[in-house]
């Protein structure tokens, strides 16, 4: 009963797919949850949930838990990428883009707080991104389901803290794994903005795939989480932890000037 335990959403891929790895060589008995059958590494007890199914996660989290008697980590990874313009993504697109990025989150939480509350010791992690304090052109609904996440993250960091319970979000930036190629494009209404649609995403994906190796991401993902104590939000790697420092020194003007001029006038 003493053996820790994970719980990672989104670990039959990509970040999530390689914290399970991670944490499983460092002493973690790792469930992960996935929309997919697959059983994935091996390193981890596979659980078919679609986080955005609020009744299939309490009963898949009150599972392990009656299995172990705890939680003592959750990592929130589940989450894909819509891209397109504002004025021509469909209502239903950008509300299932906050059903799992957002949503499915709160869901897993919801369903973790109670036991960890109970045992008066936890830690969850959410897995964000640089776009919540960065937004990207074509990528608003991404960005701003990240941007609520950071929100959300650092008051429930401070509902917890009676409980002994720490919360902390982790924002990566460009990160080359199969969200790049997973990614719900919407080329609708290009030809209105001149081509420019495509060429950001295009520009965008670009720097996804040259971005940091997901292996580096998941290992500083799961150094952070294991640290003794942690701060509400992170960014990983040396030049976005810049990035965000200049994002708070700069005028919110000159940063989306900048960040206009990179993806608005992409070659």
């Amino acid at each position: 009963m003493n053996e820790r335990v994970c719980l990672v959403t989104g670990g039959s891929s990509g970040i999530g797919k390689e914290t399970v790895r991670i944490l499983s060589s460092r002493g973690f008995r790792v469930y992960e949850f996935s929309r997919s059958d697959a059983a994935g590494s091996g390193l981890a007890t596979h659980m078919r949930v679609d986080v955005t199914d609020e009744k299939s996660v309490t009963q898949a989290v009150d599972k392990i838990v009656n299995e172990h008697g705890r939680i003592d980590l959750v990592i929130n990874c589940a989450g894909f990428g819509i891209s397109g313009a504002v004025e021509f993504t469909e209502s239903a697109e950008a509300k299932k883009q906050f059903d799992v990025n957002f949503f499915g989150m709160v869901n897993v939480n919801r369903a973790v707080i109670r036991h960890m509350r109970e045992r008066r010791s936890g830690r969850i992690v959410n897995i964000s991104s640089l776009a919540a304090v960065i937004p990207i052109p074509f990528q608003a609904f991404y960005s701003a389901s990240k941007a609520a996440m950071n929100s959300y993250t650092c008051a429930l960091a401070n509902e917890l803290k009676a409980f002994n319970i720490s919360v902390c979000a982790i924002q990566p930036g460009d990160i080359a794994t199969s969200f790049t190629r997973n990614r719900e494009k919407s080329p609708v209404g290009d030809d209105v903005y001149s081509g420019i649609i495509g060429k950001s995403v295009g520009r965008m994906e670009r720097d996804e795939r040259n971005g940091m190796p997901v292996q580096t991401a998941a290992r500083l993902i799961a150094d952070i989480a294991l640290k003794k104590t942690v701060k509400p939000l992170y960014a990983i790697g040396f030049a976005n932890k810049a990035v965000c420092i200049l994002q708070r020194l700069l005028p919110v003007s000159l940063v989306n000037f900048v960040v206009g001029r990179r993806y608005m006038n992409s070659p």
